[in-house]
This record gives structure tokens, sequence and C-alpha cells, in this order.
């Protein structure tokens, strides 16, 4: 009798054993499927306005946080447009040697203050080469390209298109239609899909500022919108992530989410913008379902004489 209570002990222990594996097991798994990223778009850097002091504020409060990734929003540089070589040249120098700060990876996200020489005022002929955008392609990286991570595909794309006339809009090019296409081939339907364009797809700023009927310019958004959504209509579009308007929206709709997510340089690092501090957004992903928090980083901004 005595052994068989012996055995019967030894073998509820097995058993609790087994279960509390199984259980650490599916706790793994579902840790496993569980992701951070930081979304830091208009960043502006410069050498004034104790800009770099305040981006490398922003860049320890993210390694605290320790995110798996971020990704940048676009106008990394407070401007390229209108400078001559030397001053976007010193531009990109500061913003490579910032970032290098980061912690975990960095994905980048081309801005329209990335784009070389392409106003008058620069004095920079269109046979230079770091004409436009071959600047950013040849001191960041690809202007569009894609990326997977714990069951979610992201995609990085470039919104903004010069006019040859002095100016841009925003504008997906063929050539990304085209890779956009390719690229989904091998996407399953039901991964979940996020974008970042700094351009926005979709926003209500203009509306909100100046009257529901008034209408937005070439400039503030992405002018071939509904031909770029076409291309996701068989897969899992989740989330799309903007910038360039510095200010905070979540618009939902047809299941997808249109995100933009402030400034970090919030008034171009003199203060807040329209109530709106310096500051990025942080994502808490599980599964393919997420959550946003906007973090204040505490930047206290140099008032402008």
């Amino acid at each position: 009798m005595r052994y068989i209570k012996v055995y019967f002990l030894i073998l509820i222990l097995s058993i609790w054993q087994l279960s509390c594996q199984h259980s650490a097991q599916e706790t793994h798994l579902e840790n496993d499927t569980d992701f951070s990223f930081a979304f830091m778009t208009d960043i502006h850097l410069q050498p004034e306005a104790k800009a770099v002091e305040g981006f490398l504020k922003a860049i320890d409060t993210v390694n605290k946080l320790n995110p798996d990734f971020v990704i940048t929003g676009g106008d990394l540089i407070m401007d390229a447009l209108g400078q001559n070589w030397d001053r976007a040249n010193l531009l990109y120098g500061i913003y490579n040697k910032a970032s290098a700060e980061f912690h975990m990876p960095v994905y980048n996200t081309m801005g329209n203050h990335e784009i070389f020489g392409i106003y008058e005022k620069s004095g920079v002929e269109k046979d230079n080469p770091e004409y436009g955008e071959q600047m950013f392609e040849n001191r960041i990286g690809k202007r569009y390209y894609s990326f997977d991570h714990k069951g979610w595909h992201f995609m990085i794309l470039d919104g903004i298109e010069d006019t040859g006339e002095n100016s841009y809009i925003g504008y997906i090019d063929q050539l990304q239609m085209n890779w956009i296409q390719n690229d989904l081939k091998a996407v399953p339907d039901s991964i979940p899909i996020a974008i970042s364009t700094h351009i926005p797809l979709i926003t209500s700023a203009t509306q909100l500022e100046y009257g529901s009927l008034e209408p937005n310019g070439k400039a503030t958004v992405v002018n071939n919108t509904t031909e770029v959504l076409e291309l996701f209509e068989n897969h899992n579009l989740k989330l799309v992530l903007q910038g360039h308007l510095h200010l905070i929206e979540d618009i939902y709709a047809q299941g997808i989410h249109f995100i933009t997510g402030g400034a970090v340089c919030a008034r171009w690092w003199s203060g807040p913008y329209n109530g709106m501090e310096e500051g990025f957004m942080l994502f808490h992903v599980k599964g393919d379902n997420f959550s946003w928090e906007y973090i204040d980083f505490g930047w206290d901004a140099v008032k402008p004489e």
C-alpha cells in the first residue's frame, strides 16, 4: 500500500511538472509574438537651437524604454531642399553621428527635407551627383524597402516627388508601385502589414484647421493614395505611420489605422506646437493588435530671441 501511495505521488508530481513546462512554453510563445517599437518623426536636426542635445535626450529615453527597433518618419534634418552642399553635408553628418547612439536597429523613412538642392536658392545644379534623393540614398540608405519582425511585415516608402519646378508634392512613384506589387507577392494574405510614409496617405488636419470643405494641398498628402491602397486590397494592411504635419491623429478607416506621429522637434525645437510637446510614439504589439502612447521625453526648448 505504501508503494502504491509513493507511485501516485510520483505520478502527480510528473503531471504537475509537465503542466508547468507546457504553460511556460505557451508563455514563451506568446512573448515571442509580442514586441514594441518607437516611431520618431520630424526630428529636424540642426546645430542650432540645441537640437542635437534634444535629440540625444530623446534617444536616451528610447534606449531606456528598449523597444525592439525604431522607425523614423522622415524630416530627419532641418533642411536640404534649399541648402548648398556644405550645409546639407553637415546636417546629414550630424544626424548619422547622433543616430548611432541608438541601442537597437533604426529604419529610416525619407522626408521632404532630406531632398537635396531642388530649390533654386540652393544654387545646386541638377547634374550634381547628390542632387535630389541621391544624397539620402548615399548617406542614409534605400528610399523604399521592407523588413519582417515577429509576424509583421513593414514597408518603408518614399512619399515625396520632385516636381522639377522648385517644389515637391506627395506621391508614390511608379517604380515604388511596381515594387510594392512584387514585394506583396511574398507576403501571405493574413500577415499584418505596416507602412511608413512621411507625407500622409490620409489626414484630417486641413479640414480641422480650415473647415470641412477645405481641400488638401498637393504637398500635404500623397496625391495617389487611392491607387496605393488598392495594391493592398487582398492583404492585411493594419497600420500606416505618417509624419510631416507635426500633430497627432489616429484615423481608423476600412480596418486601417492612419496614425500621424507628432514631432520629435515639436515647433522646430522652439517649444510646443499647438500644445503638443516634443515627443515620439511607442507602439505595443500583441499578435496582430497594437496600442500606442505618446512619449514626452522632457525637453525644455530654448526660447527664440
